[in-house]
């Protein structure tokens, strides 16, 4: 993939001053952070992006382009938005004038967006640049630059001068940008904690020269590396807690153990030779040798289910919903919360305009949808509802602090909250109390974990019903918090997390895998149910799993037939997004299932059914359904990146699909595996494979398990073991 941004032996002279030497640096997609000292060029490379000083020698790219030759305003409609040092503000222009001056028309970003990201701008409006405060100009040099909407934005200093307060806002929206993915950041910034904190990769600049690109979290945790590259990080006080430490033979910490370790890597020839040249010196050399820090080898890519960004004590449970409706049965909850000793913020979704008194407001909330708060608060009840619901679906995903989520109300507000309460990772305590908890629910917890109490009587005031489920699902949520405080660590945090699929007519091939990869993976087996197969991509998506092993992709029959475990059109596209391995197999592709016979679709009578049990018919998939599902898988695979290998067992795709069972269907398997292949671009890295078993064989799970090792070195861990 092309960089959104790519440096390459950049040279920037002034008069005879070298300020920029050779400087490489490649900003692929996201946030990347630039820290350095004063003077060492960075202010100046900003200025070469952007076309406001001539460059000596070098290359700048900007998604492909060369931006060599441009000037600035060319370099702006190519798609790169400036947030200049020193704000560089019309002292004559009032705030709605320098915004509406620049605004693109048609874009994402709207004036109205930017007030809503920025409420402080809203109110000043009519104020010129001059009568502003430094952080008030700050957001409208910000608010300027996004009018643009630029596909990369370039910011120097972001946060300098401004009071903490605006610090916190501006490296929030840092964060947010990154995530949305619509705008990819260059920050230059001097504050390390900021700088940290809203990238995951940070370049330091050392006198004209990018001295190395490390992990963010190293950098956050080496103040002996901050204090030796940047100047910062150690102080009076701290050198006095370090001899404490050493005196009272105090663990080190995890943070201060993951030293980065550095390599410097020489180049003989700086310049290109010729046979007149002389040799270089060893000083020449020596200067000009690059630094390059590794990150920590964290054994995979796997995130363990317990695993905590903050410490418990610094997290804050959230008490969310409608406040101009359920406030009084809301902050009853929060203050029972608070009573079990832990930190409550109440969170107001309400799209009426009314005050309001929660910690964190609605406008607050309405500011993380996509479109900014204009699209909330339409007057429309539907739409600022739908509007608000995505909102809080983003405000949820920046918050890295939860350590619960509480909600209560009718099937409005329970629509309202669920699906950020999905966002959190599995682990994290949910509870809503709901007055349609007591029927199905799926369409509410989908593939997360939760936890649903019905109310009983509606969520309309406090009374001697209310009052009792209330207090238990506020009693309940505290509990769940408190007890994950205290709960010991994760077993066995060091072996790598596999998701399998697996369904009762598979169950002997993933048993089988399962033994022969337990010792070495954490095996997450997930039930191919519809919600299953989502709950297991969610995991991936979130990084939580290090591998899959997706051998019964029985959801997509239901799907194309329309049965009760159907999958959603994004089946498979975890692993598209993920680019890792993906080993997977034709498993149950067989059958669709349906409830009790009376439920079967009339348009089905006649066609081949088995009584799995009274709850589930299972009816046999024809020709044509198996060449529909195979045209959808097989696009699937096209997409994927990484190396795919995909199993056509010709023995039977299940137990019931085997010779002499009820679905053995030798036409309509041949259909699947021929459209397959028709279907499939098959190259070196992405193959479909005939395998002449059942998928309950001994043999063919032995051929999975050899394949799953093939693309994946055994864990450290269970080498040394």
């Amino acid at each position: 993939m092309t960089p959104a941004l790519e440096i390459r032996d950049l040279n920037v002279y002034y008069g005879q001053s070298h300020a920029l030497q050779g400087v490489d640096l490649a900003l692929e997609r996201g946030v990347l952070s630039v820290v350095g000292r004063n003077g060492m060029g960075k202010t100046t490379m900003c200025k070469a992006i952007m076309g406001l000083q001539p460059v000596t020698s070098g290359s700048i790219s900007f998604h492909g382009q060369s931006l060599a030759g441009m000037g600035p305003s060319e370099v702006a409609r190519a798609g790169i938005g400036y947030v200049p040092q020193g704000r560089r503000l019309w002292q004559s222009l009032t705030v709605d004038e320098h915004l509406k001056l620049v605004e693109k028309r048609g874009g994402a970003w709207t004036v109205e967006r930017v007030y809503g990201v920025f409420p402080r701008l809203a109110e000043r409006k009519s104020n010129g640049g001059a009568q502003l405060s430094g952080g008030e100009q700050q957001m409208l040099a910000i608010g300027r630059a996004l009018l643009l909407n630029p596909r990369l934005l370039v910011m120097d200093e972001p946060t300098e001068g401004l009071a903490p307060v605006i610090v916190n806002q501006v490296a929030e929206m840092l964060v947010r940008l990154g995530q949305e993915g619509d705008i990819d950041v260059l920050v230059i910034e001097q504050n390390i904690g900021v700088a940290c904190d809203v990238a995951s990769q940070v370049a330091i600049m050392v006198n004209g020269r990018i001295n190395r690109v490390m992990d963010s979290s190293i950098l956050a945790a080496d103040r002996d590396l901050q204090q030796a590259l940047l100047g910062v990080g150690r102080h009076a006080h701290d050198e006095t807690d370090e001899v404490t430490e050493t005196r009272d033979a105090a663990p080190a910490t995890a943070a201060t153990e993951a030293r980065a370790k550095v390599t410097r890597i020489y180049l003989s020839n700086p310049r290109i030779p010729t046979r007149w040249t002389p040799p270089v010196p060893v000083a020449v050399l020596e200067g000009s040798a690059r630094t390059v820090t590794d990150a920590v080898d964290r054994g995979s890519n796997v995130v363990p289910l317990a695993a905590e960004r903050l410490p418990m004590a610094r997290r804050t449970v959230y008490v969310c919903g409608t406040f101009d409706t359920k406030g009084r049965e809301l902050e009853f909850m929060a203050g029972l919360v608070r009573a079990q000793g832990l930190a409550v913020q109440t969170v107001d979704l309400s799209t009426s305009g009314t005050r309001s008194g929660a910690d964190v407001p609605p406008h607050v909330v309405a500011a993380h949808h996509p479109r900014g708060a204009a699209a909330v608060f339409t007057g429309d009840r539907g739409s600022a509802v739908a509007g608000m619901t995505l909102a809080f679906e983003h405000w949820i995903t920046g918050c890295h602090d939860v350590a619960g989520l509480l909600s209560a109300g009718g099937s409005g507000g329970t629509a309202l909250v669920s699906p950020a309460f999905r966002v959190p990772p599995v682990g994290v305590p949910k509870l809503i109390v709901s007055t349609v908890a007591s029927g199905n629910t799926e369409q509410y917890v989908g593939p997360s974990d939760i936890t649903m109490m019905y109310s009983v009587a509606d969520v309309q005031g406090i009374n001697s019903i209310t009052r009792e489920v209330l207090a238990n699902g506020a009693h309940a949520l505290a509990g769940m918090v408190r007890a994950r405080a205290r709960q010991a660590p994760a077993p066995a945090p060091d072996k790598p997390a596999l998701g399998l699929t697996m369904f009762g007519v598979t169950t002997p091939c993933v048993q089988s895998v399962t033994r022969a990869l337990e010792a070495d993976y954490d095996c997450l087996v997930f039930h191919a149910t519809g919600v299953g197969g989502r709950s297991m991509e969610k995991l991936l998506d979130s990084g939580m799993l290090s591998a899959v092993l997706d051998l019964t992709t029985t959801e997509v029959c239901d799907y194309v037939a329309s049965g009760v475990f159907a999958a959603d059109d994004d089946r498979f596209g975890a692993s598209i997004r993920a680019g890792l391995p993906y080993i997977g197999a034709a498993g149950a592709l067989d059958m669709v299932n349906f409830n009790a016979p009376e439920t079967v679709p009339a348009k089905y009578q006649g066609r081949l059914f088995y009584e799995h049990n009274p709850q589930i018919t299972l009816m046999r998939t024809t020709v044509e359904e198996n060449r529909a599902m195979a045209r959808f898988i097989g696009e699937k695979l096209n997409q994927m990146t990484g190396p795919v290998r995909f199993f056509l067992p010709e023995g039977g795709v299940s137990l019931l699909d085997a010779p002499g069972q009820p679905f053995w269907d030798p036409a309509a398997d041949a259909a699947l595996f021929d459209t397959l292949e028709a279907t499939v671009r098959q190259t070196a890295n992405r193959q479909l494979v005939r395998v002449p078993h059942n998928i309950n064989d001994p043999e063919f799970a032995d051929l999975v398990v050899r394949t799953f090792r093939s693309f994946h070195s055994t864990p450290a861990r269970a080498k040394g073991a």
